[in-house]
C-alpha cells in the first residue's frame, strides 16, 4: 500500500561551478623478463633424473655464488664457476642470471650492515642506561630500589623500540591486507543517482516519512526513496548564479513513497577492492530521475546574508533554524515569521558549516579561519560563546554527538573529540592520510564516519580507533572526492549515506555489532 504524507524540508542549495583536482602517484615497479629455455621439459625431467647428484651440485654453486664479489681473484668470469655442470643455458644467460643475482645479493647486504648497526645502537643505550643505575648505585644505601629502577628503564626503552618496530611493520604490511573483512560489514546497498553535478550536502528526515534529501551544485534539491532509491521530488527554486543567491529556503511538498522491494541478500561477496579511479564522473552508469514531481516555490525565504549560504540545521524543537554562509556569519531564524533572531559574528574567514545539539538549544560553526565556536542559546538573556583553537588549517565541520562530545574535522587531515564540560583539549585525535570533510557521528553507537577528499570513507570510534574503511574498486564506491557523510541508525538495511563529486550518493550497510567485535 502506497503512503501518503506531508513533509517540511528545510534545502539550502550551493550554487557553484564544480571544481576539483586529480592527484594522481605513479609506481614503479621492476620487470624480470622471461626468457626462452633451449630443451622441452621432457627432456628437462629426464636429465634431472639421471643427474640428481648433479643437480645438487649446481644448487650448492649457485648458493656458494652469494659471497662477496671483492674476494674473487682477479680475472675472475662468472662462467668458469659453472663450468663443468651439464646446463642448458648459453653462457650469456647465466652470466645475466649471475648479474641479477649480484644485485640481490647487494641489497641484502646492506640490509644486514643497517640491521648491525641498528643492534649497536640498542646495545649502546642499553649499556648507558645500566651503566648509569650503577653509577648511582655506589653510593646509595637504596642501591637495590636504583638498580630495579636503571633495569626497568632499560626495559621499558626495548619495549618502546620493539612496539616502534612493530608500528612501522604493521602499516606495510596492513597496505598488502585483503580488505575481505570490512567487505563483510560495510555493503553497498543503493546507489541514487539524477543529480547533474557534485552534490556538496545529504540528509536524512529525523520525523516519518524517513526520505533522504540531497543538495547539489547544479542549482537543485533532491527526495529519495530510501528503499527504492527513486527520486520522489525535485525542488529547483534557488536562482542560478556563480556565487549563489544567498538565501536559504523553506518548502512542504506531499510525498507519496512508493512499495519497497524485497531486502536484497548483503552476505554476497564484493568484488576485489582494487583503486581503480581512471572513470571519470561522466560515466555514472545511469540516467537519474525521468518523471519526478517539481517544486519551484519557497514557503519560506530566509534573507540576510550577503553571500553564499552552505549550510543550515534546525534548532531543537523545530520553531528555529541556524545558516552559515560565506559572509563570516551565522544567522537565527522564526522560521513562522522568517525574521531574523540573532546574527552570529565572530569568525575571521567565511564558515563552512554549523551543526545543531539534538536535544539543547546549542550550535556549534566552524570556519575557514582554523576554529570552530559554540554558541550557548539555552538561556534566553545570556547567549554566550566559546571559540576554540585546535586545528592549524580550515575546520570542514564541527559536529554534536548524543552526550556532552563535539567532533570537529579539518583539513588538517585530523579529527578530534572534545568534552563539552572541558574543552581545553581534545580528548582523542585521529590522524588521517586525506583532508577530511563533514563528518557524522551515530546517535546509538557513536560511530564516527570521514569522508576524504581522496574518495575514501573511514570509520572510527569515538577513541580514536579505526574500524573499518568502505570497500571502494573499479564496479562500486566512489570516483571523486567524498563530500559528506549521513548516518541513519533507524533503518536495518541502509544506515550510512555518502555522497561526493561524481554525482551521487551511495547507502551502505554497516554491520555494526559485527564492526564493533572485530574491534
Amino acid at each position: 500500500m502506497n503512503s501518503v504524507k506531508e513533509v517540511s524540508v528545510f534545502a539550502v542549495c550551493r550554487i557553484g561551478g564544480e571544481s576539483t583536482s586529480h592527484k594522481t602517484g605513479g609506481r614503479a615497479t621492476h620487470a624480470v623478463e622471461r626468457m626462452p629455455v633451449e630443451g622441452g621439459s621432457s627432456s628437462g625431467s629426464a636429465s634431472a633424473a639421471r643427474h640428481p647428484k648433479q643437480k645438487r651440485k649446481a644448487h650448492s654453486l649457485s648458493i656458494r655464488r652469494t659471497n662477496s664479489i671483492e674476494d674473487r681473484p682477479p680475472g675472475f668470469q662468472r662462467g668458469e664457476m659453472l663450468e663443468g655442470q651439464d646446463s642448458k643455458l648459453p653462457p650469456s644467460l647465466r652470466n645475466n642470471l649471475l648479474d641479477l643475482f649480484g644485485q640481490i645479493e647487494r641489497e641484502f647486504e646492506n640490509l644486514y650492515i643497517e640491521n648491525l648497526e641498528l643492534r649497536r645502537e640498542i646495545d649502546s643505550l642499553n649499556e648507558r642506561l645500566t651503566g648509569d643505575g650503577q653509577t648511582i648505585e655506589g653510593g646509595d644505601p637504596t642501591k637495590g630500589a636504583m638498580k630495579t629502577k636503571a633495569s626497568h628503564s632499560t626495559s621499558q626503552l626495548s619495549q618502546k623500540l620493539k612496539t616502534t618496530y612493530k608500528a612501522s611493520t604493521s602499516k606495510i604490511v596492513s597496505s598488502f591486507k585483503a580488505t575481505a573483512g570490512s567487505r563483510a560489514v560495510c555493503q553497498l546497498l543503493k546507489e541514487y543517482v539524477g543529480h547533474r553535478d557534485g552534490i556538496w550536502d545529504l540528509g536524512v528526515t529525523r520525523n516519518p516519512p524517513v526520505v533522504l534529501g540531497t543538495a547539489s551544485a547544479d542549482h537543485s534539491a533532491l527526495l529519495w526513496s530510501i528503499e527504492t532509491g527513486k527520486c520522489l521530488l525535485r525542488y529547483a527554486g534557488h536562482a542560478g548564479s556563480a556565487s549563489g543567491d544567498q538565501t536559504a529556503h523553506i518548502w512542504r511538498y506531499m510525498v507519496q513513497l512508493p512499495v519497497p522491494p524485497p531486502p536484497p541478500d548483503v552476505s554476497a561477496p564484493c568484488d576485489d577492492d582494487q583503486d581503480s579511479s581512471d572513470r571519470e564522473e561522466g560515466e555514472v552508469d545511469a540516467e537519474g530521475p525521468c518523471e519526478v514531481p517539481t517544486v519551484r516555490v519557497a514557503t519560506a525565504t530566509l534573507k540576510s546574508h550577503q553571500g553564499v549560504v552552505i549550510a543550515a540545521d534546525w534548532l531543537v524543537g523545530g520553531r528555529q533554524v541556524v545558516t552559515a554562509s560565506w559572509d563570516r556569519a551565522a544567522n537565527l531564524y522564526e522560521v513562522e515569521t522568517s525574521e531574523l533572531v540573532h546574527a552570529l559574528t565572530g569568525h575571521d574567514q567565511e564558515l563552512t558549516h554549523c551543526c545543531t545539539h539534538p536535544t539543547q538549544r546549542l550550535v556549534v560553526t566552524s570556519s575557514r579561519d582554523t576554529t570552530f565556536r559554540l554558541w550557548d542559546f539555552r538561556d534566553p538573556s545570556i547567549h554566550s560563546v566559546n571559540v576554540f583553537q585546535g586545528h592549524t588549517d580550515t575546520v570542514t565541520s564541527a559536529v554534536f554527538t548524543v552526550g556532552d562530545n563535539v567532533v570537529s574535522g579539518s583539513d588538517d587531515r585530523t579529527v578530534k573529540v572534545w568534552d563539552l564540560k572541558n574543552m581545553r583539549s581534545p580528548i582523542a585525535t585521529i590522524r588521517t592520510d586525506s583532508a577530511v570533510n563533514r563528518i557524522s557521528v551515530s546517535a546509538n553507537q557513536r560511530i564516527i564516519a570521514l569522508p576524504h577528499d581522496n574518495r575514501q570513507v573511514r570509520l572510527f570510534d569515538m577513541s580514536g580507533v579505526r574500524l573499518a574503511r568502505l570497500p571502494r574498486s573499479n564496479r562500486m564506491g566512489h570516483r571523486r572526492m567524498v563530500c559528506c557523510t549521513a548516518w541513519n541508525e533507524e533503518n536495518q538495511s541502509c544506515n550510512l549515506f555518502t555522497c561526493g563529486f561524481d554525482r551521487q550518493a551511495i547507502g551502505w550497510n554497516i554491520n555494526i555489532p559485527a564492526l564493533l567485535q572485530e574491534k
